[in-house]
């Protein structure tokens, strides 16, 4: 087990990471136990989320926990100059495990070294979100039937996109090959291309979003251009309809494709998507429930039995 921070998917090794898929499947099965009885759990979102905050607090309910926390860093202490390093030693005192959301790429791990309490990564900045990573993967294995050998086709904003950035990490054991597509302006970074030529994963990059790739793809992932990413609006208005996803564009893909997402959306899936058995968008999200309550007992040291 973990039993420390969970800040980033890189120090989940493949081992880790298959133990946790199979704990979520035990929570799918069951979702509802009193393993966190007398536990606290803080949620700090210094960022707006809906999913993340809301599948974490969920887990904390159904797995007999209690939640505190906010959802609007405007109306804490941290809107009077408190630094981050002294709410994190607050809320220390109260909660048995921090669940944190922050705009600034790094603060999960700072937030890890500060405190003994145990951190989970909620999403820092365009860095590291390990918790949708690992809920990604369980929906890989689960649509799949395995983790090894897929073609993974990503969309969008590659630039900024930290699920993308994650799942390469996450998926890095299992030999696959990558597909990146994205426009001039919101490429894959040298750090990720890097992190995959070190390891002899194969990718290829593309600027057109064509049938012929959907057409080789096991998975299609998806991703909105984060338009609160950029500091130029000009930027972000010529390149956030670059890519959209017609259900036309599906019929002669192959028929293991999924279509992942981590949500929300904005125009970058078309709703004719929606009706199609290969979108699995909303399946994803409810496999957050299920992943979530699996890295809590992970980062506690609580075992899950059948």
């Amino acid at each position: 087990m973990l039993k420390k921070s969970l800040v980033s998917i890189d120090q989940c090794t493949k081992d880790d990471i298959l133990r946790i898929i199979e704990d979520a499947k035990k929570f799918e099965r069951n979702p509802n136990r009193k393993l966190l009885d007398e536990k606290v759990v803080a949620t700090l979102f210094f960022e707006p989320s809906t999913r993340t905050r809301l599948s974490f607090e969920t887990a904390v309910n159904r797995l007999g926990g209690r939640v505190v926390g906010f959802q609007d860093a405007s109306t804490t202490s941290s809107s009077k100059g408190e630094t981050l390093k002294d709410t994190i030693l607050m809320v220390g005192n109260y909660a048995d495990v921090i669940i944190m959301r922050h705009h600034l790429e790094g603060a999960a791990r700072y937030a890890s070294e500060v405190t003994d309490v145990p951190i989970v990564n909620a999403g820092d900045g365009a860095n590291q979100h390990p918790s949708q990573t690992l809920l990604d993967l369980y929906s890989i294995q689960k649509t799949q039937k395995t983790l090894d050998n897929l073609t993974i086709t990503m969309v969008g904003d590659l630039k900024y996109g930290r699920t993308v950035h994650s799942l390469i990490v996450g998926m890095s054991h299992f030999n696959p090959t990558f597909h990146f597509i994205a426009p001039e302006e919101l490429k894959m970074p040298e750090e990720q291309k890097y992190f995959c030529s070190t390891r002899n994963i194969e990718y290829n990059e593309h600027t057109i979003f064509s049938e012929d790739i959907i057409n080789q793809t096991d998975i299609l992932y998806m991703t909105r251009v984060q338009r609160e990413r950029f500091t130029d609006l000009v930027e972000y208005e010529r390149v956030k309809n670059i890519y959209i996803l017609h259900n036309k564009m599906l019929e002669n893909s192959r028929p293991n494709l999924r279509v992942l997402h981590p949500l929300p959306r904005v125009n970058e899936i078309a709703y004719d998507v929606d009706d199609n058995p290969k979108a699995y968008y909303i399946e994803q999200a409810r496999n957050g429930l299920f992943t979530r309550e699996a890295i809590l007992c992970d980062v506690l040291g609580i075992k899950v039995d059948e």
